[in-house]
């Protein structure tokens, strides 16, 4: 798959696994998982996804591009918010099906909601071996 001018073709096991080539793997819609945390502190600000436009687009830039998923449209974090991510690294795991990005994060929180990070409440979880899925709460943190 190839995007503004970056190759993005897979390799053997070994290569993927083992090789110093950046092969990522997108799913069956074109898009590959990016967890994007504080550069810093290493706290998750959100999770969002990439296809190989958004992704080529991220490394050039240098801030988070990625693909909305419920507007169909990339998404250049920050644009319209002033909440910018400016990439600091970019990590892919063992089988180079998911990325992280270590970001410096400007203009206040990651969140739409206004939060630093989208994941700003706790799941309870029971303290016993059988519990109620169906009476979970959830508690904010902040």
């Amino acid at each position: 798959m190839e995007s503004e001018g970056l190759l993005f073709s897979r390799g053997s096991k070994e290569e993927i696994e083992a090789g110093d080539r950046f092969m990522p793997k997108f799913d069956s819609d074109g898009l590959i998982p990016c967890v994007t945390c504080d550069h810093v502190s290493g706290e998750v600000l959100m999770v969002a996804y990439m296809n190989a436009e958004s992704l080529a687009q991220t490394m050039q830039k240098g801030e988070a591009v990625y693909w909305s998923r419920s507007r169909q449209e990339l998404w250049h974090k920050g644009a319209t918010s002033g909440q910018i991510q400016h990439v600091v690294s970019m990590r892919v795991d063992c089988d180079q099906d998911c990325l992280v990005i270590l970001v410096e994060q400007a203009g206040g929180g990651a969140c739409h909601t206004g939060h630093r990070s989208c994941f700003y409440r706790e799941v309870e979880l029971g303290s016993g071996a059988l519990h109620d899925v169906a009476s979970t709460t959830v508690s904010r943190l902040d």
